[in-house]
């Protein structure tokens, strides 16, 4: 088991990728928002979602953790959802 300090510093450095990532994904969101007002589409896509949430669920290797991965993903989509609407 290694130090407190070290663990805290590891998931910081995680974060700031997170971060990054997330950022990415949502300069993405910007780009599915465009396309959705041109072509006149919902915001929600229940299949699309559903297939996204299956998806990571199978890329979880570890799966002691894949109840909490899927659940901060559907959050997330969540949130993007919210961002789409107000956009």
């Amino acid at each position: 088991m290694q130090d407190l300090e070290i663990s805290r510093q590891h998931i910081d450095q995680i974060d700031r990728e997170l971060v990054a990532l997330l950022e990415k994904r949502m300069t993405e969101v910007s780009q599915v928002i465009a396309y959705k007002k041109v072509h006149a589409i919902p915001v929600l896509d229940s299949g699309r979602e559903q297939a996204v949430l299956d998806k990571v669920a199978q890329l979880v290797q570890d799966k002691s953790y894949e109840e909490t991965i899927v659940a901060t993903f559907s959050d997330m989509m969540a949130r993007s959802r919210e961002y789409q609407a107000k956009q």
